[in-house]
């Protein structure tokens, strides 16, 4: 079977003032091994996860895997739904999640006491997680922060980027915008995903990005907002 895959939420950057209503991308692998998400969203995104993968006839506990990019909570809140699934993390974000950066206002204290109850398995050195699929690490953003390259799917290679870049002006500029690492290890992450010439990537907090003669593109987002 080839490696394909599906954006089940797209990820987008809305912001408040003093917060942000940004939703992240969660993105359904299909393997060889089975289905695997590459993160869980967070609790505002739970529906719209679960009708997501109704739509390709999968439950939670269908899932093979999941693959946490990083330990924040728009990016790993709905874990619960997947008791099941083996969970897959850097060695590295699991530690910073004990004693994260002052200023990082993201991380759930109840996610390590989540991990530890499930099959967790966590990454030390870069590699293949199942055929086409493997892992590098993309500090800046948080220090432990991983994306995802697939080799050879439908539409060439793809980086599942998450939030080592989280916004086309990210990609555009090759420039970090917001790290609880550091900025330079950001731009750093951002520089070598793009010096793949993956054909298409997909950011943290913005639609799918295809690559093209003229330069990247990607097809408007729509985000429908009901005031009740």
């Amino acid at each position: 079977m080839p490696l394909r895959y599906d954006i089940l939420v797209q990820g987008n950057s809305l912001a408040l003032a003093d917060g942000f209503l940004g939703l992240s991308s969660v993105v359904l692998l299909h393997t060889d091994a089975g289905p695997v998400l590459f993160d869980t969203g967070h609790h505002a995104t739970k529906r719209r996860l679960l009708n997501g993968l109704a739509r390709h006839g999968l439950a939670p506990r269908e899932i093979r895997a999941v693959v946490l990019s990083h330990l924040h909570f728009d990016h790993a809140n709905n874990l619960e739904m997947f008791p099941d699934a083996q969970v897959y993390l850097s060695a590295a974000e699991q530690a910073y999640a004990r004693d994260p950066h002052p200023d990082d206002l993201y991380v759930p204290g109840h996610l390590l006491g989540q991990l530890a109850e499930l099959e967790t398995y966590t990454l030390a050195r870069e590699g293949e997680l199942w055929p086409g699929v493997r892992w590098l690490a993309a500090p800046g953003h948080t220090p432990g922060l991983i994306a995802l390259v697939l080799e050879a799917t439908p539409h060439g290679r793809v980086v599942l980027a998450s939030d080592a870049i989280k916004t086309a002006r990210e990609a555009l500029e090759r420039r970090c915008d917001l790290a609880f690492d550091t900025a330079a290890r950001g731009s750093a992450s951002i520089a070598r995903l793009l010096d793949l010439e993956p054909d298409r990537v997909v950011p943290g907090h913005f639609p799918e990005m295809r690559r093209t003669p003229d330069g990247w593109t990607w097809d408007p987002a729509e985000v429908p907002l009901l005031i009740r």
